[in-house]
């Protein structure tokens, strides 16, 4: 769940986890991410060898798989800064997971639970590290969101984007009927299930889109991807966006800084 405590004093360093789909799909949600965090003065470290978080095999039930990539990535990350992740299911699973997959050997062990601490699921780096303050002088506009099954149940970040938006007074946020539900993703679930996916992507597609919204926006890149998909293949223009491209849009328009 999320963190109650401050973790200390404002960092002026963090590394940055991009995630496979940021990497493969969705680039310039990772380079907004990064611009997010960058004009609060933090410097943003990007280890060029990150790879999966390895979540694909953990929940497929490969456990030494999921193991092998899980050190790989512990590795890139000696300093003790924050790592920001841009999806609640990747976060999810280096801060709640990575301990787990070492708990027979005390030595990784420990060094799971070390940077279990330091994880952070984007939108919760800027509102309770970095305690964003923003302006927004864009024009109106109405959104609706959907948040991923891990922000929601696992990481308890559904309502930091939220309240990220409601620094900024244009921007209407409007509910969906659908709020809590799954989009269908589920990682491998979509793989193994394309049937169920696909219908709870369509339902997921028509809540949000019945809202009246002019898009939506997600902070996790798989159900981003996943929505937007259903919606293309019915010839929707209803689209959705990355939190951190949605966010980047308006403070480039406002030209304020923290």
């Amino acid at each position: 769940m999320q963190r109650d405590t401050p973790i200390g004093p404002r960092p002026k360093d963090a590394y940055f986890f991009a995630t496979c789909l940021v990497d493969l799909f969705c680039p310039e949600a990772g380079i907004d991410a990064i611009t997010l965090i960058e004009r609060e003065g933090v410097t943003v470290h990007f280890p060029q060898n990150q790879t999966c978080c390895g979540q694909p095999a953990y929940t497929s039930g490969y456990p030494d798989e999921a193991r092998a990539v899980a050190l790989t990535q512990m590795n890139l990350f000696p300093n003790d800064w924050p790592i920001v992740v841009p999806s609640g299911s990747c976060a999810g699973m280096m801060r709640h997971h990575y301990p787990k997959l070492f708990a027979d050997d005390p030595a990784l062990k420990a060094k799971a639970d070390a940077l279990a601490e330091r994880v952070f699921e984007l939108s919760e780096f800027l509102l309770n590290v970095l305690k964003v303050q923003w302006k927004d002088s864009g024009n109106p506009a109405t959104v609706t969101l959907h948040t991923s099954c891990a922000a929601r149940r696992e990481m308890g970040t559904h309502e930091h984007a939220r309240a990220l938006l409601a620094q900024l007074p244009s921007v209407n946020v409007v509910m969906q009927s659908h709020e809590s539900e799954c989009c269908g993703f589920g990682g491998t679930f979509s793989l193994k299930h394309p049937s169920i996916s696909s219908a709870m992507a369509g339902d997921k597609a028509d809540a949000l889109k019945e809202t009246g919204a002019e898009g939506f926006l997600s902070a996790d890149c798989g159900c981003m991807l996943n929505i937007n998909h259903t919606l293309q293949k019915r010839g929707d223009a209803f689209q959705g966006k990355h939190l951190a491209t949605f966010l980047c849009e308006r403070l480039a328009t406002s030209g304020e800084k923290t």
